[in-house]
C-alpha cells in the first residue's frame, strides 16, 4: 500500500514539474457532466453524463551536431631529478631502463 502511494506521489511531482517547465501543456475543451439520477419506488437509474476531454500538447528536444574547436590542455611530465624543464611545445624526454 506505501508502495502505490509513493508511486503516485511521485507521479503528481513528475506531472507538476512537467507542467512548470512547459514541456507539457494541458487545455480542457469538455467539461465533466455528472450523469442525471432519478429516485423511484423501483429503484434508481442514471443517464447521461459526460466525462471531461483535454487537449495535450507536449514540447520537443532536438539533439544535433556541430563543428567546434576545441583546446586542448597539454601534458607535460617531468621524470624525477631532472631540474630543468623542457621548453614549450616539446615533450619530455622518457627515461630508458
Amino acid at each position: 500500500m506505501r508502495a502505490i502511494l509513493l508511486v503516485l506521489i511521485l507521479a503528481v511531482v513528475a506531472i507538476i514539474a512537467l507542467v512548470a517547465t512547459g514541456l507539457i501543456d494541458i487545455r480542457q475543451v469538455r467539461g465533466a457532466r455528472p450523469p442525471d439520477v432519478d429516485a423511484t419506488r423501483n429503484g434508481v437509474t442514471a443517464s447521461g453524463g459526460q466525462a471531461p476531454a483535454f487537449d495535450i500538447e507536449t514540447g520537443s528536444v532536438s539533439v544535433g551536431t556541430r563543428d567546434a574547436n576545441v583546446k586542448v590542455p597539454a601534458l607535460k611530465v617531468n621524470p624525477a631529478g631532472n631540474e630543468t624543464a623542457p621548453a614549450q611545445n616539446q615533450a619530455a624526454p622518457l627515461n630508458s631502463m
